[in-house]
């Protein structure tokens, strides 16, 4: 809404519902929680900060105020002890954020109130009424709808939106959401249909369309109970026998407005935040965003002389340096607590001339262990130029190479330093190491000896952290290194290039790159080794590295041509679809507006009696919920089919030709072994993972990924492999036998199940058995059952306690996955892969429960990601060992996808089911489907 005009010269007080915040924080990263490197879950923390810096930074309120609710029971408790009771107990993780964020709000010296025996609302209430009347206009921050009933000429609610920003409501906004003739009306719509939040319990039978219709017609709960002779039927039977219930929970549902609270304007004024306070707080947090926004300001702290001169002590492979002539000057932040290379001794130097460069070469031959990174003038790793290299072996200590812009020059120098790339006894360190293989490769290069990478190491010991050399330099190092923005400024089209950056600079910033990334691997590698990572580490990820360094290089061929009359095909038979969806509900509307959809299906089709409604208040229409709806009308499954068509068409058929690489034709996907917390690789441009497998416009896909002249596209997929996975781990005897006797697992599920032989075994019952053998793993539920099947809830419990019936030893699994769990807070693959679960000992049972179902499947699902990255690195090996030119291109889920020149077809075949079968030796056999053809859909 606008505001009035007449506010422009009003107050502006701002109320934040802190724990209303605060949970709608927490729930937002349920999915994907933010911890810390100190294992603090700072989700509802980083969320309510943000909420608050936005809200700050937008609105620019000249007052403002949080308020929380009592740590004891509220007058509301008193009255009715089942007051909230049926509330989930608040997560731990909430629990302990909440004095973190009260210190914040200290921090912003913003005033936290809170009065016992009244909750937020209350307190908000009274307040804002009082502050109306003192020449406010008064914004209640919050997403709680009962506060419709406070809003008038200068009382706000400012309501987040589920999509982000937010939203004002004054009277006419809340009298449109509720469909009410009166703002006021909140708390009798409330008080006859209940709220089941609060456990308000209303009147047994009257939803909210029902209480919207009473309160037209009567205009309050009062005047209804006085005028109950003028109902009928049912209705009248409920309202009269629980009239006293009706007005208990409309004075339940009543936010007060005389709590003894005062309005203190002085207190309430915007102040400057304490910097220091608040910086510590956030790099206490590792808040890196919010430190870098706070733009610290910084006085000068020159170090003493003699650490100058115990510096320039230090022996330099050029010679000492000269205190005189290389004076430090120190700038220490003021409130940061992070070193930096203005405040740590270090010795960085450029080597330009021949005769230093070969100074340098000769001394990283006498070394065992070099750290080493390249510098280039773009990140595209096909047209990007070397633009120097760093190289530390010592802490404190690092090089700097500049590499000429002249082609024929700069390999030239490259070629300089190959016996030191191709020696096979010295360790090489880098930091995403890929992206410099990949460089040098472009040289001629390719990397020999041991290698150890910082980020993977960091990620396999802490794998839901962050993992870039920034991050980890802070964490573990309490340095903050010179960010890539400080050199060629930001994104645009001013930003520099490496090339464009004046030699002193680059060479503080490439060479303390190595340095700290040298500092890194020595803290790291011990860390491997004490969590029992040393063979994952040295014998899965670094060599898969390698594999996939070569796997990007090689690219996979895109028929363009096919795609284009594939967008056209599909483009028509969206329009096509268009027309039909309009046809069926007699109205042109926009099919891609999720807006349009809800209304067109829930108020002018009413195609369901009670539709979902997001945060927003808008109808929910999302790909789950249109699912569950199936079968209501048929527009629902055209729908369904023109949002996966248009899908389809913006994510891959029209987007895979922009990806081509003009250089090779090819495209050269990337893969990512530091993102999946399971263990599993992404992938990225394009994301080969979400690329539909069954249906037919997934076959449009993977008809245009084709094979290169002279060769077949081979696809070699692990058939069923979780649940063999689970046959191992669990030692469930039928499933053990099932596998080993070679049938057809979820066909003699079935058989199980249903007591019948194999070969009376139905497809129908094949498809639930199918269903529910791969549901368990993910802790699927009787509801989730029941609606993936679209089958009673009577016959989804039956399918449930039928498969635990027949395999009675996954269930035990199960149960001791989860109590094992609770024991060490982990779980972890056959190779020892972890996955940490703090939330596992919650008393929420919703946070618990998502934990308990990751404690079942990572096990599983890390060992299957572990067996093919097992796989991938032998198979490579066997190419090279037989020289062939076939080449590995592709990996999706349990499925590898390989080039293979004809004439070595069969070796290829033999080599890959080899390899792929003998990964790991389970208690049951590892099975490979292979498929060739000229293209991906033929191969799979």
């Amino acid at each position: 809404m606008m505001e009035p005009a007449s506010t422009a010269t009003r107050k502006k007080l701002f109320l934040l519902d802190a724990y209303a915040l605060i949970y709608r924080a927490y729930y937002a990263f349920i999915k994907t929680p933010r911890y810390n490197s100190k294992g603090v879950n700072t989700s509802a923390i980083l969320g309510f900060v943000n909420t608050l810096e936005d809200v700050l930074r937008r609105e620019q309120p000249s007052h403002i105020a949080v308020v929380f609710d009592p740590s004891g029971p509220t007058f509301r408790h008193e009255a009715f002890e089942h007051y909230k009771a049926n509330r989930q107990e608040t997560p731990e993780d909430i629990r302990k954020a909440v004095p973190i964020i009260k210190d914040i709000v200290d921090a912003y010296r913003i005033p936290a109130i809170q009065i016992a025996g009244f909750e937020a609302d209350d307190v908000i209430g009274t307040l804002a009424k009082k502050a109306a009347a003192e020449d406010f206009d008064v914004y209640m921050m919050t997403p709680d709808k009962d506060y419709g009933q406070l809003v008038s000429e200068h009382i706000f609610i400012y309501r987040p939106k589920h999509t982000g920003g937010f939203e004002i409501m004054g009277a006419e906004e809340v009298k449109a959401k509720f469909d009410l003739d009166s703002h006021e009306q909140v708390i009798d719509l409330l008080g006859l249909m209940g709220d089941a939040s609060d456990n308000i319990p209303g009147c047994p039978g009257v939803g909210e369309k029902w209480a919207v219709k009473l309160l037209k017609e009567f205009g309050s709960i009062q005047n209804l109970l006085e005028n109950t002779d003028k109902l009928t039927g049912s209705i009248k039977d409920k309202i009269e026998n629980n009239k006293k219930q009706i007005e208990f929970s409309r004075f339940l549902a009543t936010i007060k407005i005389d709590v003894p609270v005062e309005l203190n304007e002085e207190d309430l004024k915007i102040e400057d935040p304490d910097e220091e306070k608040l910086t510590a707080l956030f790099a206490d947090l590792e808040f890196r965003t919010l430190l870098a926004r706070r733009n610290v300001s910084t006085v000068q702290a020159p170090i003493s002389k003699s650490t100058v001169q115990d510096f320039a002590q230090q022996t330099s492979l050029f010679g000492d340096v000269n205190p005189e002539t290389h004076e430090i000057e120190v700038i220490t932040p003021q409130y940061s607590h992070l070193a930096s290379i203005a405040t740590t001794p270090h010795q960085y130097r450029a080597v330009v001339t021949f005769e230093e460069r070969t100074l340098l070469l000769n001394t990283l031959m006498q070394q065992c262990s070099v750290c080493f990174d390249t510098e280039t003038d773009s990140l595209d790793v096909f047209t990007a130029k070397l633009v120097g290299m760093s190289f530390a072996w010592q802490e404190g200590e690092a090089f700097y190479v500049p590499v000429p812009s002249d082609i024929n020059e700069a390999q030239q120098l490259v070629d300089d330093f190959k016996p030191f790339f191709l020696n096979e006894t010295i360790e090489k360190i880098g930091q995403n190491m890929k992206f410099d293989l990949l460089i040098l490769s472009n040289y001629g290069v390719k990397i020999k000896g041991p290698i150890f990478d910082t980020m993977i190491a960091h990620y396999l010991l802490q794998p839901e952290l962050r993992h870039n050399m920034d991050y980890l330099a802070e964490i573990m190092l309490v340095y903050k290194t010179i960010h890539i923005d400080e050199l060629i400024g930001p994104k645009g089209k001013n930003q520099l290039t490496m090339r464009q950056v004046p030699l002193e600079k680059i060479t503080d910033y490439a060479a303390e790159d190595a340095d700290i990334t040298f500092k890194l691997k020595q803290l790291l590698a011990p860390k491997i080794k004490e969590n029992g990572l040393e063979s994952l580490f040295f014998d899965v990820e670094m060599p898969l590295m390698r594999v996939l360094a070569e796997m990007e290089q090689n690219g996979v061929l895109i028929d363009d041509v096919a795609l284009k009359q594939s967008s056209e095909v599909l483009t028509d038979e969206m329009l096509n679809i268009e027309k039909e969806v309009h046809a069926m509900t007699g109205i042109e509307f926009n099919i891609s507006s999720a807006k349009q959809v809800g209304e067109v299906l829930f108020e002018r089709m009413k195609i369901v009696e009670k539709a979902k409604k997001t945060k927003s208040g808008q109808y929910s229409t999302n790909e789950d919920v249109l699912e569950s709806l199936r079968g209501k009308h048929p527009v629902v499954d055209k729908i369904l089919e023109y949002r996966g068509l248009k899908k389809l068409l913006s994510t891959y058929i029209d987007a895979l030709p922009a990806l081509i690489n003009q250089k090779t034709g090819k495209i050269h996907t990337s893969f990512n072994q530091t993102v999946a917390a399971t263990g599993r690789l992404s992938s990225s441009n394009p994301n080969l993972q979400n690329i539909p497998i069954r249906d037919e416009q997934g076959k449009e896909i993977r008809k245009a990924f084709i094979a290169e002249p002279d060769c077949y596209f081979l696809s070699a997929d692990y058939s069923q492999i979780e649940l063999r996975i689970m046959a191992h781990l669990s030692q469930d005897e039928n499933m053990i036998d099932a596998f080993k006797s070679g049938y057809d697992i979820h066909a003699a599920t079935a058989a199980k199940i249903y007591h019948l032989p194999i070969d009376q075994v139905t497809s129908d019952m094949r498809r639930k058995a199918k269903t529910a053998n791969f549901g368990i793993i993910y802790g699927i539920s009787v509801f989730g059952l029941s609606d993936r099947l679209r089958i009673p809830r009577g016959e989804a419990k039956e399918l449930i306690d039928g498969y635990f019936d027949t395999y009675p030893q996954v269930r035990a699994y199960m149960d001791y996955c989860i109590q094992n769990a609770k024991v060490n807070g982990w779980v972890e693959t056959l190779l020892h892969r972890k996955r940490y679960l703090p939330d596992i000992n919650s008393h929420n049972a919703n946070v618990r429960g998502f934990a308990e179902r990751n404690a079942i499947n990572a096990p599983i699902q890390g060992t299957a990601a572990d067996i093919i990255k097992i796989a991938m690195v032998r198979i490579s090996r066997r190419f090279q060992e037989k020289q062939l030119r076939s080449k590995m291109i592709l990996q999706v889920h349990d499925e590898l996808n390989f080039n293979v020149v004809h004439n070595e077809l069969e070796i290829v075949k033999s080599i890959i089911i080899q390899e792929m079968e003998s990964a790991l030796s389970l208690s049951v056999p590892l099975k490979v489907d292979v498929g060739v053809g000229q293209n991906w859909l033929e191969a799979h």
